[in-house]
């Protein structure tokens, strides 16, 4: 396969440390599979048949797309440079992505159909459809925007782009997964303790086993070993699940759905949430590439922004001319990756893995088998790796910077949390309107002490104005005040028009409130700070007194 198809890098395609490498970027991919499964079947009303027949296998086109090219572009790099330690891009589906689409694109599709009329199965083809649609045009915002991503990257800085995705890492991946394997200490606290002392004591475990793949197959164990012995409330895993899953076992090749595009992109509802959702998604998508880029160059693996981003956009279109209704997209996690010594082969592994697992039905199976609490201490560790590089690689004086920018993603976990509490009160006292009602009225969590108004602020659009805080603070602490106006600026046509801070909490999450003027008070906070920065630099330049740059 090497002399093929992948340059003849310096180092070897396939490592040991690849198989490290694949079991957590499988672990990683597999939990957006599963996801996918119970989304779509259980809110979206698609059957488990169909997801398993038409959608998987059309996001399995994606996946083999983007981590073959990510494997090639590694080995070019390894024959560029003459370097042995290359790690690839880890590359899947974009997880906010996921969410943002199932919540804010194809259910209020679903219900615009039903309230035509549409019986609730076609309604939730008329979702899937216009889910495809998003995702098309999704891929074409990511394709167009690698023309001019490279001189964004250029001149914002380290800080900037790894705080973001920092906040990600340590709210979405630590918080999130940390509170599952608490939840299920029996089976993953051991495997826990396994990987941290393989990775952070870097001792060799003997005849050389992965520490990676003996802390997975340790938690599989122990789990259905509990469930085994009837304490089956211990772990997620149950026969139940995988007799159903054996069921879907056969052999489904990708189908071109190219009428079912049309009908998506011709449905009114599509331009009803291209501006609020699908070009936020598209950007928030450039952003996370530049800054997973970023990530890599920091880490001592420079990327081309360009290609990295049309092969994103290029993935996504092909996906969804088959029935993928997600886009694609870099993940965070390269220095994660490249500490466990992943090269190329383990992203060329994963791309076949899933191949496999979408043509013949196993993504249920599999879903079924690994426990989530078992597989999640690996997204632990690449939390913390993520966090912990924001901080390691920009200078110490940046730090500052850093931790503000670390701020509005928690905002935005602490907003996730508030509505999923608010819905599961509404269903444990069977009034499902109660979390409509609660946040129809902020000001009860005010008196409560939860300035939720503000949390909410903050949330909306987390990773752009994450970036903009931080760029900022590091143009204070350099001294670069016009600089700072500059990012202050960015900031206020952001939240002027709604990108940022402007929007609502409901019981499906944030909602972004995008139109002239929504953000407006924001908007002036923003150019008033740019305007003080401004005034400072000036008088400064005119005294003498400072830098002004």
């Amino acid at each position: 396969m090497r002399n093929l198809f992948f340059p003849a890098g310096v180092q070897p395609l396939f490592s040991f440390s690849d198989a490290e490498g694949f079991f957590g970027l499988m672990v990683d991919n597999l939990v957006q599979y599963v996801l996918i499964m119970i989304l779509l079947t259980g809110l979206v009303g698609l059957q488990r048949e169909f997801v398993v027949a038409s959608v998987l296998p059309a996001i399995a086109i994606s996946l083999i797309i983007g981590n073959l090219y990510y494997a090639w572009l590694a080995q070019r790099l390894s024959a560029a440079t003459g370097r042995k330690d290359v790690t690839a891009l880890p590359y899947g589906v974009n997880t906010i992505s996921l969410f943002a689409f199932i919540f804010l694109v194809m259910i209020p599709a679903k219900l615009a159909a039903e309230s035509r009329g549409v019986p609730p199965q076609e309604a939730a083809l008329v979702a899937w459809r216009v889910g495809v649609a998003a995702c098309f045009l999704s891929g074409i915002i990511e394709l167009a925007g690698s023309l001019v991503a490279e001189r964004v990257r250029k001149a914002t800085p380290r800080a900037a782009l790894l705080t973001s995705l920092a906040g990600i890492a340590v709210a979405f991946l630590c918080m999130d997964f940390a509170a599952r394997c608490f939840a299920h200490p029996l089976v993953a606290l051991l495997s826990l303790g396994v990987l941290l002392f393989a990775l952070l004591s870097r001792t060799r475990l003997p005849l050389g086993i992965p520490g990676v793949g003996l802390a997975l197959v340790l938690g599989i164990f122990t789990a259905w070993l509990l469930f085994a012995a009837g304490f089956g409330a211990e772990t997620t895993v149950s026969g139940p699940a995988v007799s159903q899953a054996l069921g879907d076992v056969g052999f489904y090749l990708p189908v071109p759905i190219l009428g079912d595009l049309v009908a998506g992109l011709s449905d009114p509802l599509v331009r009803s949430v291209l501006i609020p959702v699908v070009l936020p998604m598209g950007l928030y998508n450039i952003l996370g590439s530049l800054q997973n880029i970023e990530s890599a160059e920091a880490a001592g693996d420079p990327y081309p922004t360009g290609s990295c981003l049309a092969v994103n956009g290029a993935g996504s279109i092909a996906a969804s001319l088959f029935g993928s209704c997600f886009p694609t997209t870099i993940y965070i996690g390269h220095p994660g990756w490249k500490e466990m010594g992943a090269k190329g082969g383990y992203s060329v592994i994963n791309g076949i893995f899933f191949a496999v697992v979408s043509l013949v039905g196993l993504g249920s199976l599999v879903s079924a088998l690994v426990p989530i609490e078992a597989a999640g201490v690996i997204l632990i560790w690449i939390g913390l790796v993520m966090t912990s590089q924001a901080f390691q690689t920009t200078p110490r004086s940046h730090a500052p910077a850093v931790a503000l920018g670390l701020i509005p993603a928690l905002a935005a976990w602490g907003t996730v949390v508030v509505s999923q509490t608010v819905s599961a009160v509404g269903t444990a006292i069977s009034d499902g309107s109660v979390a409509t009602r609660a946040f129809e009225n902020l000001d009860a969590f005010v008196f409560s002490g939860l300035q939720l108004p503000g949390l909410v602020a903050l949330s909306q659009g987390f990773m752009l104005s994450s970036v903009v805080w931080a760029a900022t603070a590091v143009c204070l602490v350099e001294r670069r005040l016009n600089q700072a106006a500059a990012w202050m600026g960015a900031g206020a046509v952001m939240a002027f028009f709604g990108f940022i801070h402007a929007g609502e909490l409901s019981v499906e999450g944030n909602l972004y409130s995008l139109g002239f003027g929504t953000g407006a008070k924001w908007a002036v906070g923003y150019a008033l700070s740019a305007a003080f920065f401004m005034i400072v630099s000036h008088v400064n330049r005119k005294s003498g007194g400072g830098a002004a740059g």
